[in-house]
C-alpha cells in the first residue's frame, strides 16, 4: 500500500477536509479527492462520508486511522530528521498571547535560537488561532483554551495565578488588604476597573471564583494588552487583576500592592497546541519539549 496514500489518509481523518488537508500537504483537492479515492477502491469500502462542510470518516475510517497514525507519524519522523540534518536552521511559526509570548514563551525559547532556530511569532485570539495553526499558517501555538477535534493536540504547560492589584494610593483608600478580606467585595464595589476588554475577563474571573458574583462596575481604563493595564494601575487609574509572572517585580518593588491573598487563588491553565502528527519535525519537537521544560519553573 503506497505510503503517500496512507499519509493523505490521515490528514484528510485529522483535517476533516479535503481543502483543509490539501492545504496542509501542499497539494491540490483534486489531488487529495483523487488520493483517497484510490485507497478507497484499494480497500474496498468508503473511508469518509462527504458533508455540507468537510468529511466525516465511516467506522472502517476510524478503525484505520487508529492501526495506522502512530507509524505514518513514525516514518515521517525519520524522514524529517534527515531534512532537519541537512536543513539546520529551520522556522518555527509561534503564536499565542502578547504578554505571555513576550515574557514566557519567546525568552524560554532563546538557547534554540542561538542554535539556529528561527521564530516569527504571531498574536490573536484564540480561535483565531487555532484556524490559524488547523491551516499551517502556524506551527505551535499558546493559549488557555482546549481545542475541538482531532487535528490538533494540546498539551497543558503550566497554571497562571491571578492577583487583585491597586497602585499604592487606592491601596491606602481602601485601608490595605485586611479591610478588604473583612469586608469582601462591598469594599470594592464603585471602583474604578482596568482591564483589557469591555466584558472584564479577568475580573470576572476573579469575582466569580473568590466573591461567587459579578462585578458592578464599568471598565475605567480599556487597554487590550495585559502590560497596558499593569502600567495604568502603578499610575493610579484603578485597580485591576493581573497574572503573578506580570506583575510580580511590581509587587515586589511597591509598584502595586495585592488587594487580597485567597487561600484558593483564581488559576487558568496554559497550553502548548500543534497539530496533531506535527511533532515528527524535529524542530518543532525541541521547541514544544523546551517550552514543556521551562515552564517547570514558571
Amino acid at each position: 500500500m503506497d505510503l503517500a496514500l496512507l499519509r493523505t489518509f490521515v490528514t484528510v481523518h485529522r483535517a476533516g477536509s479535503f481543502t483543509r488537508a490539501a492545504a496542509l500537504l501542499g497539494l491540490s483537492q483534486p489531488a487529495v479527492t483523487s488520493q483517497i479515492r484510490t485507497l478507497e477502491r484499494q480497500l474496498g469500502r468508503p473511508l469518509f462520508l462527504r458533508q455540507a462542510r468537510g468529511v466525516r470518516p465511516t467506522t472502517t475510517g476510524d478503525e484505520l486511522a487508529h492501526k495506522i497514525a502512530p507509524h505514518v507519524d513514525a516514518l515521517l519522523e525519520i524522514a524529517e530528521a534527515d531534512l532537519d540534518d541537512q536543513r539546520a536552521n529551520r522556522t518555527l511559526h509561534l503564536a499565542g498571547p502578547p504578554e505571555f509570548t513576550a515574557l514566557r514563551a519567546l525568552p524560554a525559547l532563546t538557547p534554540l535560537i542561538v542554535q539556529g532556530l528561527t521564530v516569527r511569532a504571531a498574536h490573536g485570539m484564540a480561535e483565531d488561532l487555532f484556524e490559524g495553526l488547523g491551516a499551517g499558517h502556524h506551527d505551535l501555538v499558546v493559549t488557555t483554551s482546549r481545542p475541538r477535534g482531532r487535528l490538533l493536540a494540546a498539551t497543558p504547560l503550566c497554571d497562571e495565578e491571578h492577583v487583585l492589584v491597586a497602585g499604592p494610593r487606592w491601596a491606602a483608600r481602601l485601608g490595605g488588604a485586611a479591610v478588604v478580606r473583612d469586608k469582601g467585595v462591598h469594599a470594592l464595589e464603585d471602583l474604578p476597573v482596568v482591564e483589557v476588554h469591555e466584558s472584564l475577563p479577568f475580573v470576572s474571573r476573579y469575582w466569580a471564583a473568590v466573591f461567587d458574583t459579578k462585578p458592578t462596575a464599568a471598565g475605567a481604563v480599556i487597554a487590550p494588552d495585559l502590560r497596558a493595564v499593569l502600567s495604568c494601575v502603578a499610575a493610579g487609574a484603578g485597580i485591576g487583576v493581573l497574572p503573578r509572572y506580570l506583575c510580580g517585580d511590581a509587587l515586589d518593588s511597591g509598584e502595586v500592592v495585592a488587594l487580597l491573598d485567597p487561600p484558593v487563588p483564581p488559576l487558568r491553565t496554559y497550553f502548548l497546541v500543534v497539530r496533531a502528527g506535527s511533532l515528527a519535525h524535529p524542530h518543532l519537537a525541541r521547541a514544544h519539549e523546551w517550552l514543556l521544560r521551562a515552564a517547570v519553573s514558571w
